[in-house]
């Protein structure tokens, strides 16, 4: 049955992305809201000639304007709704990482519009899941959904957190957490432990995107001297350490990731030399270049350059910018491991800066292999904004 009471109305030839399963729709593509709305408030979505399209979620404040759950109208988005969603999402990554708790006990639960529930990610970190939201029109639903995880997992401690983007774009506000802030987590990652602060960490706490991609980089680290921009708490330089790395060097602006790194390799016992180093990156990176500085494997892991469209341009030089440094920087046959996670950057558009960083660096640089997210970070195959993260392994002449 219908949603006679609030209705989202489309102007006329904005109703294609919704037909063709994007969960998305902005303030602009709207004529009219029927009804009074508040931040959840559920909506039925109606074409301009008054077709049935969808059902979602309503906050009347944000550019964001509905998130879609539904395109069957005989479902409503109540609780159970949810909660049935939770568990098939928490039921593949099960399938996915059956039998690999003695060597991997931290992954992504819920992945946001993947696992059709747009601004919710949760991710399991062994005994503790972090949970962050990236919409108020979810807030009033929170509680439910943290019961349905706590009891579909057997997991008890649960820090939730507001997505600093939706913080800035929508002004969400989470209620006072029942507890305090969970002690730091070690988890394992492919056998390598790692500490885990859920609180005040970056995303949820750690980059569990990259995980599968650490084991592919490491894979070209045995003799090699290495050095790694934007290292955070250095993830990337344990794995290559234990592959056979002689030397490592990270980089990042945080003092206090940069003293858990070290703290990486003391209770993994990797014991080689590291030198962890404060600082600007792209600085760091001239500096070294004036003084004649080179490596065998340079890993650039920046964090998101290109937020919006209109930073595309500005973003992509960033890139470039930091590209062509790290090429200046490798030795003749070395290799540079590189990464985006700006969702709006392409791998067309990330491998053109590469060509183009190459060529103002004047190295022949040959990709040889092309990286992603790990498969508890899905692709909507509707959605292409959920397909963010992007990596090269090149081969620099």
């Amino acid at each position: 049955m219908v949603n006679n009471f609030v209705r989202v109305q489309l102007k006329p030839g904005r109703e294609k992305p919704v037909v063709h399963g994007h969960p998305w729709i902005f303030a602009g593509a709207v004529s009219r809201v029927e009804g009074q709305t508040e931040p959840g408030t559920v909506v039925d979505v109606m074409s301009a000639s008054g077709e049935w399209l969808a059902r979602g979620l309503i906050h009347p404040a944000a550019a964001l304007l509905v998130r879609i759950y539904t395109r069957n109208r005989k479902e409503q988005l109540d609780e159970s709704f949810f909660e049935a969603r939770i568990d098939a999402a928490v039921s593949l990554r099960e399938r996915l990482f059956k039998g690999l708790s003695e060597t991997t006990n931290a992954y992504r639960l819920v992945y946001s519009e993947a696992d059709g529930l747009s601004g919710l990610i949760v991710d399991r970190y062994a005994d503790v899941l972090s949970v962050q939201v990236g919409s108020a029109a979810l807030v009033s639903r929170l509680d439910g959904m943290v019961r349905k995880l706590k009891s579909r997992t057997g997991v008890e401690r649960v820090w939730v957190r507001a997505e600093a983007d939706a913080v800035a774009r929508e002004g969400l506000v989470l209620p006072e957490p029942d507890g305090a802030i969970p002690e730091v987590v070690r988890i394992r990652e492919q056998g390598m432990l790692f500490d885990v602060d859920v609180g005040s960490g970056q995303k949820t706490g750690y980059f569990l995107d990259q995980r599968d991609n650490r084991r592919r980089v490491a894979a070209y680290a045995a003799g090699r001297r290495v050095l790694s921009a934007y290292c955070y708490t250095g993830s990337f330089e344990v794995h290559a350490a234990a592959a056979g790395a002689t030397e490592i060097i990270g980089v990042d602006r945080s003092e206090p990731a940069i003293q858990r790194a070290r703290l990486h390799h003391e209770i993994n016992k990797t014991g080689i030399s590291v030198d962890y180093r404060q600082g600007d990156v792209a600085a760091t990176l001239r500096r070294f270049r004036d003084e004649g500085r080179n490596f065998d494997l340079i890993i650039l892991d920046p964090p998101r350059f290109v937020a919006s469209r209109v930073q595309m341009e500005k973003g992509l030089r960033g890139y470039k910018d930091v590209n062509l440094l790290a090429m200046k920087l490798l030795s003749p046959g070395g290799v540079l491991a590189t990464f985006s996670c700006s969702g709006l950057v392409s791998m067309d558009h990330f491998k053109r800066m590469v060509g183009w960083s190459s060529v103002d660096a004047g190295r022949t640089v040959r990709i040889i292999e092309q990286l992603g997210q790990p498969p508890d970070h899905p692709v909507l195959s509707t959605f292409p904004e959920s397909e963010y993260l992007k990596g090269l392994i090149c081969i620099v002449e």
